[in-house]
């Protein structure tokens, strides 16, 4: 006769007072449930087009006087990094055109790890000034510059990990440093202007609260091979039209499809 087997849905099994007690088995498990649409803002492909063709002159301060117009580039390599780290430590706060001014009087004076450690406080004070909080980014220069030469051979660290763990340089300073000084994009720069205009374009889900939120919610769904343009689209954009105070939604080529155009 056939043997009989078992079925395996659910077998009672006899306990030792004779009690029959169910022992339930798992069903096999499915194939994976496929993902859902991945959220995006309406309308950002257009935005970012007409974004684009305003920006087409690339005549805004940024464009003239940005951190990647303040470094030497014909020095060595490793000067040339250091360079664009400084010009992001003294850019904080500060005017392209204040930054700029600033770059050029350190640079006239041989801008490199060893000048800026044997340079005492009170003279680069004076050179850098006025940059926004000058007195915290002389100490700042000052410790960063002791660190590079002692950890990483007079160059900059070439991650961001790294790069934010130095005084005075954040996440935005690190995203920039990444990708101008090393050619690397590691995520979105995130400055004040990048962060208002994606808050006004609705490009988060929900309203951010600062630059870091924005820089989370944008990588979430913007595609990677677009990071690299937003910082220095969105800033010049944001010093020429979509201002902080009094936007000029009428020039604006978006003011039919923003959220936030005064019409």
């Amino acid at each position: 006769a056939a043997r009989r087997v078992p079925s395996t849905a659910s077998a009672p099994k006899r306990s030792r007072r004779g009690k029959s007690v169910s022992i339930a088995y798992e069903p096999e498990p499915g194939p994976p449930e496929p993902p859902g649409p991945k959220w995006e803002p309406r309308n950002w492909r257009q935005q970012l087009e007409r974004i684009r063709e305003m920006r087409r002159n690339r005549d805004a301060p940024v464009d003239e006087m940005g951190v990647e117009k303040c470094y030497d580039s014909s020095a060595p390599p490793q000067v040339m990094r250091y360079q664009v780290l400084l010009s992001l430590m003294l850019s904080s706060q500060t005017k392209d055109q204040v930054t700029s001014a600033a770059m050029l009087r350190l640079r006239q004076r041989g801008l490199t790890v060893d000048s800026i450690l044997q340079m005492d406080d009170v003279t680069l004070g004076q050179i850098i000034y006025p940059v926004g909080f000058w007195r915290n980014k002389v100490k700042y220069i000052k410790q960063t510059t002791a660190i590079l030469k002692q950890k990483y051979g007079g160059d900059i660290p070439s991650t961001v990990e790294e790069l934010v763990k130095l005084p005075g340089v954040g996440p935005k300073m690190a995203h920039l440093a990444m990708n101008i000084a090393w050619n690397s994009v590691s995520g979105i720069a995130v400055d004040t202007h990048v962060h208002r205009i994606t808050n006004r374009l609705k490009w988060v889900k929900k309203e951010t609260r600062y630059p870091e939120e924005t820089r989370v919610a944008l990588e979430d769904w913007l595609p990677r091979d677009l990071w690299r343009e937003i910082n220095w689209l969105m800033v010049g954009f944001g010093q020429q039209t979509c201002l902080p105070v009094n936007p000029r939604c009428k020039e604006c080529l978006n003011q039919d499809i923003c959220p936030a155009a005064k019409r």
